[in-house]
């Protein structure tokens, strides 16, 4: 598997969040996403928002941790990026 997990700095809604993404396929990323109990509406675009307390629950189950901006730059060479105006194109879990 290649998916990872940016730390939970992330806010909103009264939690903090990481970003969780496949530098693969996406159906990568919704299979690992499902398996641990995500909801659909948790994808945005070209990655999960994943609340802080999940966030060891991903990694025991494989997500690798990584910075925000190196993420960015795998989800990007891996061709998966998905920018805000592009949301015509998001793919569907």
């Amino acid at each position: 598997m290649a998916l990872y997990i940016d730390p939970p700095n992330w806010p909103g809604h009264g939690r903090m969040w990481s970003h969780l993404v496949s530098d693969r396929s996406f159906e990568e990323l919704h299979r690992f996403a499902a398996a641990l109990g995500a909801p659909s509406r948790a994808f945005e675009r070209d990655h999960y928002d994943w609340p802080a307390e999940r966030y060891d629950d991903a990694v025991r189950a494989g997500a690798v941790e990584i910075g925000s901006k190196e993420l960015v730059r795998r989800l990007t060479e891996a061709g998966l990026r998905r920018p805000k105006h592009r949301r015509d194109e998001r793919p569907t879990p």
